[in-house]
C-alpha cells in the first residue's frame, strides 16, 4: 500500500528559521518578522493576525525577493532524496504549512506531488489579504485529509513531519509521525524523534519499518 508522507515547512524543511523571516530578510525586515513570530509562537497572536501584520510588512516585496529568500534559505539536506526515494517506492509526499502559498508551491519542483499553503496575493501585491485563505492546524488535518480521497490512500497510510503547535492536529490524526528538532508543543506525541540537519536520517526511522 502506498503511503503519503506530510512535510511541515518551517522548523522542518527550512532548519532554524521560517519562510517568512527568509522573506524578510531580503527586505531588511528580519527583526520585525522575528517579532512576530515570537507573538505567534507564544499564542498572543493567531494565525490571520499573523498573516494580516506580515502582509502589511511587504510592501515592496517583489518576485525577485521571492526567489532569492527561497534559493538562499537554511534548507535540511537530503530533502530531493528523500521525495526521489519515495517515488520510487510508490509513495506520495506532499507539504502542508502555515506560510505563504508564493513560496511553498515552489517545492513541487523539488518532487512533492502537493504543496499547500496559506494564500496570499500575488506578488507583488496589488489586492489585499484575505483572512479565510490563512491555513490553521485544524485545516491542515482538513488538507490532508483531501489529498488522501484524491490520492487514494487512508489516514491510516500517512506519516507526518512536524516540529511545532501547528503540527499538533496532524499528529493526532495520524498513525506514524516524526518530530524533527521539535518544541515542547509536540512531547510525547511522536512516534518517532529526530535532531539534526538531515531529511534523510529523519525518514529513515520510518523507511526501515515500512
Amino acid at each position: 500500500m502506498a503511503r503519503l508522507h506530510l512535510f511541515d515547512l518551517d522548523g522542518i524543511l527550512l532548519h532554524g528559521s521560517t519562510a517568512p523571516v527568509e522573506i524578510s530578510r531580503q527586505l531588511g525586515l528580519e527583526t520585525e518578522t522575528v517579532a512576530l513570530e515570537q507573538a505567534i509562537s507564544a499564542g498572543l497572536i493567531g494565525p490571520p493576525e499573523y498573516a494580516t501584520q506580515v502582509h502589511a510588512l511587504w510592501v515592496e516585496l517583489t518576485a525577485a525577493h521571492v526567489t532569492a529568500a527561497f534559493e538562499g534559505a537554511p534548507w535540511m539536506s537530503g530533502i530531493q532524496d528523500v521525495w526521489a526515494e519515495s517515488r520510487t517506492n510508490g509513495d506520495y509526499c506532499a507539504v502542508i504549512s502555515l506560510s505563504r502559498s508564493f513560496f511553498v508551491e515552489r517545492l513541487t519542483a523539488w518532487g512533492a506531488h502537493a504543496a499547500y499553503g496559506s494564500r496570499f496575493p500575488a506578488v507583488p501585491f496589488t489586492e489585499p489579504l484575505d483572512p479565510a485563505g490563512v491555513l490553521s492546524s485544524a485545516a491542515k488535518v482538513q488538507i490532508a485529509d483531501r489529498l488522501c480521497e484524491k490520492l487514494g490512500v487512508s489516514q491510516a497510510d500517512c506519516v507526518v513531519y512536524g516540529d511545532s503547535l501547528s503540527d499538533k492536529d496532524l499528529f493526532g490524526a495520524v498513525p506514524v509521525s516524526v518530530a524533527i528538532n521539535a518544541d515542547r508543543y509536540l512531547e510525547g506525541l511522536a512516534t518517532h524523534s529526530y535532531v539534526g540537519r538531515d531529511l534523510w536520517d529523519a525518514y529513515e526511522l520510518v523507511r526501515r519499518a515500512r
